[in-house]
């Protein structure tokens, strides 16, 4: 942990004398927590400790990918559509060791420090009683960041897994000096009267108190959301959201810059690593507009393999972060190289 304490200067010219450049280096920083078996989560062995901050950089930025822990929805493939196409998912599935029963989620949140700003992509579960979420704070306190010191946060939208750290057990904003930046389309759509889910596939029981949160939080919020439209340049141009409408109304992503390397956050475009990179068309029954999320991933896929594009994803296997590679009709997920 003596690494965490280096300056920022001193921290970047030690990744690269050590020839890595953009490249990830792990720091050792571990967090008990339940381990994922094949068909379930279960508790890790009595002493054993699993990673759960990787540490990088874009360009001459300082980044952290942080695990806030998991999820694992026991529906399986009754999540995913087309309903045709969940026997080829489940080949799919089997060929590569996966699960069949179960569908699980990583959640990864995105830090990012610059000599002026500390950001922070989206703030996962809050502090919450469980132990396999929940572990943003303490992580970053790992590496140095108290909730004081986040200088701006974007919210990407306002599901729970994402809009939820964002609120402390008092029920004030966990990060007081933040500016909080989400799209005008998902700030608008949630603090409206009435909301049409007409074309989600998500149980009509579950809508009214998903609203209810989302609104609340909002609302203990104030003044620090800030919307702002899709295609900002922030910062300099270090941070740009786009444009990735279709899993809620206003659901975006984020393309961070510096010297002359990138990262494009692609949040909840993609809920597993291999299913919708395999065939884009395959898709979670939580998005809001289905054909509008299909057609959104189609879309960043397609540009972030022709471009070569390093992205990085919430749901994908922690440390979430690698490229999007063509293979045959579809695509495939290729994980970057990880520096210990």
């Amino acid at each position: 942990m003596k690494n965490l304490s280096l300056t920022h200067q001193t921290r970047r010219d030690m990744l690269r004398s050590l020839g890595l450049g953009s490249a990830a280096v792990g720091i050792g920083s571990v967090l008990s927590s339940p381990r994922l078996s094949a068909n379930t989560a279960q508790s890790a062995s009595p002493g054993s400790r699993n990673p759960y901050i990787y540490a990088f950089t874009i360009g001459d930025l300082e980044a952290w990918s942080i695990s806030d822990g998991f999820m694992i929805f026991g529906q399986g493939l009754k999540m995913m559509y087309p309903e045709s196409e969940r026997p080829a998912m489940k080949t799919a599935l089997e060929d590569i060791y996966e699960p069949t029963d179960v569908l699980p989620l990583y959640i990864n949140v995105l830090v990012v420090r610059s000599d002026r700003e500390v950001m922070l992509f989206d703030a996962g579960f809050g502090i919450v009683e469980r132990s396999d979420q929940g572990w943003l704070m303490e992580g970053l306190s790992e590496i140095g960041i108290q909730p004081e010191d986040v200088t701006a946060a974007f919210l990407s939208h306002a599901h729970g897994d994402h809009q939820a750290g964002f609120i402390s057990p008092e029920q004030k904003p966990m990060f007081p000096n933040a500016a909080i930046y989400t799209t005008r389309e998902e700030y608008a759509f949630w603090r409206q009267k009435d909301h049409d889910f007409s074309q989600s596939r998500r149980n009509p029981k579950s809508i009214p108190g998903m609203v209810k949160k989302a609104q609340e939080r909002f609302e203990i919020l104030g003044d620090n959301v800030q919307p702002t439209a899709a295609g900002a340049r922030l910062f300099g141009g270090t941070v740009t959201i786009e444009n990735g409408f279709g899993h809620t109304p206003g659901h975006a992503l984020f393309r961070i810059e510096s010297a002359g390397e990138s990262l494009l956050h692609i949040v909840d475009s993609v809920h597993h690593h291999m299913l919708m990179f395999r065939d884009p068309k395959w898709s979670i029954g939580l998005d809001h507009t289905p054909k509008l999320a299909v057609a959104t991933r189609q879309r960043i896929f397609a540009q972030a393999a022709q471009s070569r594009t390093r992205c990085y994803g919430f749901h994908i296997p922690w440390p979430g972060i690698g490229h999007i590679g063509k293979q045959g009709s579809g695509y495939t997920w290729i994980p970057e190289r990880q520096w210990w």
